[in-house]
């Protein structure tokens, strides 16, 4: 029987009982709640932008605190991935929190595959977790999970349109986090100019089939308020690390030549609202649409090519033996081509060196003639000089011969 038919029938086999009394298991809300806060939360955050658009301000503006962070050079030859950890404590619920900010992004020349470096590191961190929940001792409630849950991409406030990196990297991300764009340093374009980008941009990626987080509206809790800040997408955001005295209070802000743009007047820009969806109100939807959406589509991936199916019926130790088979195939082939190339090899190898033997017997014959004739020649001039040094003799025994008569006779 399937899985869903004894589901079905188990369903159907159950009843609703009324209870005489209290039993205590309604306490198990606030058993859950208690447990968490123990345990404690996790809360990843990845920034992408270009150097100097304002991430690490915003991020110390978001959580009201200084992280550390030290200014990017703008002559990075590719983009990196840096993360920091902290733990953070407001009242008694502890938060560990990572930032992940990337380095370089859009600085080169080629921007081509400025993409490439951030996919990785969230597949990295994917593959982790899936690695711990395969483990034969799992201990996925100790383990640190690293997966990033949410994703502000910072847009240069141009007041135009998207440039081709921002298509194509929101593009490859929206499968694998959260993606909420951001108009970083929106306080330099009017109003007029901010709300006509906003129109631009959501055109746009509709246009390309870009999926951007949307604010879950399923729940009656936070439904209106999640439909209302899903039409504010892109948030224009402000970030400073400066206070002011306004009236009779310090606040976030930037002061001007013209005037002070206080972060946290909504009149100003969209920070507070940024701050209420992702921290105050959704974060936990956040952390469960990473889990539940991005991670196990790529868990899916993943077990699929390993070989597992849901359409086979095959237990995990068929799936290995048949996966160890397949392997075992695929070496033996891999080796059958190896010694195949290495006899092919090894016979070109041979006739190389027989060509190269022939032609040393044939320049040693060459040489071995050579030497024939150049020895020939010198004995043939040897006895050349031999002959002149033996008639040289002749005649000058006989002219001594001669001066000898001579002096006879005089």
């Amino acid at each position: 029987m399937a899985t869903t038919e004894v589901e079905r029938t188990l369903n159907h086999l159950s009843r609703t009982l009324n209870l005489t009394g209290h039993v205590g298991f309604d306490s198990l809300p606030d058993q859950l709640v208690n447990k968490s806060v123990a345990q404690g939360f996790c809360f990843n955050i990845l920034c992408v932008g270009e150097t100097g658009i304002g991430k690490s301000t915003m991020m110390d503006t978001l959580f009201n605190t200084n992280f550390d962070s030290t200014p990017s050079s703008h002559d990075l030859q590719d983009v990196k991935l840096k993360s920091h950890t902290y733990d953070l404590k407001e009242k008694n619920v502890m938060l560990k929190m990572t930032i992940v900010d990337s380095q370089g992004f859009g600085d080169q020349l080629n921007k081509e595959d400025s993409w490439k470096a951030i996919v990785e590191y969230i597949d990295t961190q994917f593959d982790a977790y899936l690695q711990e929940e395969l483990k034969i001792k799992r201990s996925i409630h100790n383990y640190q999970d690293r997966r990033l849950h949410a994703c502000l991409y910072f847009i240069a406030p141009t007041g135009h349109s998207l440039k081709a990196i921002d298509l194509v990297t929101m593009k490859k991300l929206d499968s694998k986090v959260n993606v909420i764009p951001v108009i970083a340093k929106a306080d330099t374009i009017t109003k007029t100019e901010l709300h006509k980008f906003k129109t631009k941009i959501m055109q746009e990626l509709v246009t390309n089939g870009i999926k951007i987080y949307q604010f879950p509206t399923d729940d009656e809790t936070v439904a209106e308020t999640n439909t209302a800040m899903n039409g504010v997408i892109p948030f224009a955001i402000v970030g400073s690390n400066d206070e002011v005295k306004i009236g009779n209070k310090m606040v976030k802000a930037r002061q001007y030549p013209w005037g002070t743009v206080q972060v946290e007047n909504e009149n100003h820009c969209d920070f507070v609202k940024l701050r209420e969806m992702i921290i105050r109100t959704n974060m936990e939807d956040l952390r469960e649409t990473t889990h539940k959406k991005h991670y196990e589509l790529y868990r899916r991936h993943k077990l699929e090519e390993m070989g597992f199916s849901d359409s086979d019926a095959k237990s995990l130790s068929e799936t290995y033996e048949i996966k160890r088979q397949q392997h075992v195939s695929d070496l033996q082939k891999k080796e059958e081509e190896m010694r195949q190339t290495f006899v092919i090899r090894v016979k070109e190898k041979e006739g190389e060196l027989k060509d190269a033997e022939k032609d040393l017997h044939v320049r040693f014959d060459g040489l071995k003639k050579q030497h024939a004739d150049e020895k020939r020649k010198l004995e043939d001039s040897k006895k050349r000089l031999e002959e002149e040094i033996n008639a040289f003799n002749q005649r000058k025994v006989a002219a001594q011969q001669a001066s000898t008569l001579g002096k006879k006779k005089k």
